[in-house]
């Protein structure tokens, strides 16, 4: 196309001007704020520019493209991109329970009960009912904390990178802390332990190698200058083979000879021994605490199945002098994650009710019994609503995730879909366009939807989902 072909399709663009005139256009304006439809408008127009710019041939640019048809769905769209919310619910159909790209944990329904409720108008966050006088935010958890681990005290920031940092800052800033090179946990998100230590004003002292670290490592690099015994949980990797650790019953008792505090974190943290449930066995909160550590972090967001949180438990000394490092305020939780936290944690009052209730426990103990009845009803309504894909159920294995659990496979029942007419990757894409996106993965040319990861009441949101996408990629 020459130069002269492409400034006369240039100046074939419509002006602003004149759209706004035009009862279409009229009509977004009775629906949307004047400032929103202009943007979309412009953003519309500057799309059919680029597109005039980059065509090769005038038989590329039809005559219809001018027409307002043709402009206003594009209008629409990008009026929508400016009013529809970025941060949407998706379905998580990957087998990945605690799903870290995907929000980690949901929250039960008694949770998002509380939410709406706390938020809806004030509330007694920082105020003591009882006395009339100004209150803490950290009590409307602490005594149930407390209650749940055998703790003395406890505290929580917004998330355990915090909880980590705020401990270390308090404790050991400019002294020395005593880790396992094995411990040197890095999880996603570049949260890496030798820097969270550097950031807090700790001094790193690596003890032991990778595979093998042993309690006489510790006792040689305890001196004057040492503040702390930190024991790190590698909760995202195991080294295996030839190995050793110290544990952290032995640590408090060279911390006690010593005279020197020791720090657990925990990382995923949970209050339910899994064990009993088949899965692998994951340190237990209580067990930490019982063991003796001065210091307990771990997050609210994992295992435990609440919102994003980094809870602070411990020796009451330790915890309140904590408490009042100025640097706490920069990391604490809002009402909203204080509300969604209570009500989880009150569901651990019992056990039973815990796994009932609060959904990341509920998917981790999922018989596969149960899946299989899932997977098996939403195969009859694809059925019904879908044509141009081949179809089945398979046995496979659902993850943990969020850092846990790294060596558990979860034995899960999944649908795998081959789509007849188009790429497998074209559905996968297609599935994340919808509202509300469908998150699936691929293996062996196919598509995966594990029944673990999907909630029964969006069984039939998947299906008509996954209709609907077929239906586009084989048109």
């Amino acid at each position: 196309m020459s130069q002269r072909e492409r400034s006369e399709y240039l100046r074939k663009i419509p002006k602003v001007d004149e759209l706004l005139a035009a009862e279409e256009v009229q009509r977004l304006l009775r629906s949307h704020p004047k400032e929103v439809v202009l943007e979309g408008i412009r953003r519309g127009l500057e799309i059919l520019r680029q597109d005039i710019l980059g065509a090769e041939r005038t038989e590329d640019l039809r005559e219809e493209v001018f027409s307002l048809n043709h402009l206003l769905p594009l209008f629409e769209r990008e009026i929508a991109s400016q009013v529809s919310p970025h941060l949407r619910r998706a379905i998580n159909a990957t087998g990945v329970v605690i799903h870290t790209n995907l929000g980690r944990s949901p929250l039960g329904e008694r949770a998002l009960r509380r939410l709406v409720e706390v938020s809806r108008g004030y509330s007694n966050l920082e105020y003591d009912l009882s006395k009339g006088v100004r209150g803490s935010r950290y009590g409307h958890v602490e005594e149930i904390l407390l209650r749940l681990s055998g703790a003395e005290a406890g505290m929580v920031v917004n998330n355990n990178a915090g909880a980590v940092l705020l401990a270390l800052n308090t404790v050991a800033a400019g002294k020395e802390v005593v880790v396992s090179r094995g411990e040197l946990v890095e999880i996603g998100g570049a949260f890496r332990i030798p820097d969270v230590m550097a950031r807090s004003g700790a001094i790193l002292k690596e003890v032991g190698t990778t595979n093998r670290t042993h309690l006489r490592d510790y006792e040689e690099a305890t001196g004057e200058d040492t503040a702390l015994l930190l024991k790190v949980h590698t909760s995202n990797y195991r080294v295996v083979g030839f190995t050793s650790e110290v544990t952290l019953e032995e640590l408090v008792q060279l911390g006690e000879r010593h005279g020197l505090p020791v720090m657990n974190d925990l990382g995923s943290g949970c209050f339910i021994d899994l064990s009993s449930y088949g899965l692998e066995k994951e340190p237990t909160v209580q067990e930490a605490i019982k063991a003796g550590a001065d210091v307990v972090t771990f997050s609210g967001d994992k295992l435990l199945g609440g919102p994003q949180a980094g809870i602070i438990l411990g020796k009451k000394e330790l915890i309140d002098t904590i408490k009042v490092n100025p640097l706490n305020r920069a990391l604490r939780i809002d009402k909203l994650t204080l509300a969604a936290l209570e009500t989880t944690l009150v569901s651990y009052l019992s056990e039973g009710e815990a796994i009932k209730e609060i959904p990341t426990l509920h998917m981790l103990t999922a018989s596969l019994e149960h899946l299989r009845k899932k997977a098996r009803h939403l195969k009859r309504l694809l059925k019904r609503e879908t044509e141009g894909a081949q179809i089945n159920m398979i046995q496979e294995n659902s993850q943990v995730g969020g850092g846990a659990l790294p060596l558990q496979d979860l034995p899960t029942w999944a649908l795998s879909i081959k789509p007849s007419k188009a790429p497998v990757g074209a559905l996968e894409a297609e599935l994340r366009n919808l509202d509300p996106p469908i998150i699936a993965r691929i293996a062996n040319d196919q598509l995966i939807l594990d029944l673990r990861t999907i909630q029964d009441d969006e069984l039939k949101v998947v299906a008509q989902g996954v209709a609907q996408a077929l239906r586009k990629i084989n048109d």
